[in-house]
């Protein structure tokens, strides 16, 4: 299976401080990816909280529409924003992710490393450009999967 993320638009952050402990962000998404010989729409929601400056945890879901089997995935990333500069903010990352699909087809679990660039457009709004590469065991079978990632953010 094949993922894209076409777009990732965080809506609502509720400090200044783009990176900074207790900044808090919600995100949604919209794409398409192929599996199962079919293309679905791809929709997510996620959530990260800034533990430390420039650490943040948080929880995602992904829902994969349009076909059958049904496909739900839900992710727990962790990632580190480097400050190169004021402007830019190297950064790296994993996750986990839960992959549920509808019978006869079984559950799955993922792994996976992040990096990437988020450049600050001044004190609240940014854009990340970044790779992402997972890595899943189903059924003793081990594959991997690379896409890219691109965010747009902004703080208010």
């Amino acid at each position: 299976m094949k993922k894209l993320a076409l777009l990732s638009l965080v809506v609502l952050s509720l400090h200044a401080d783009l990176f900074k402990a207790g900044q808090k962000n919600f995100g949604f998404s919209a794409g398409s990816s192929t599996g199962f010989g079919n293309t679905y729409t791809v929709i997510g929601a996620n959530f990260n909280y800034f533990l430390i400056d420039n650490f943040s945890v948080g929880i995602g879901y992904q829902g994969w529409f349009g076909h059958d089997p049904k496909i739900n995935e839900i992710s727990i990333p962790a990632t580190y924003y480097y400050e190169y500069t004021p402007q830019y903010y190297p950064y790296a990352g994993f996750r986990y992710a839960h992959t549920s699909i509808d019978s006869p087809y079984k559950d799955y679990d993922t792994y996976g490393v992040r990096a990437g660039l988020a450049m600050s457009f001044g004190g609240n709004s940014y854009m990340s450009v970044g790779w992402v590469q997972d890595y899943r065991d189903r059924d003793g079978e081990t594959d991997s999967e690379g896409y890219p990632e691109i965010s747009m953010g902004f703080s208010f």
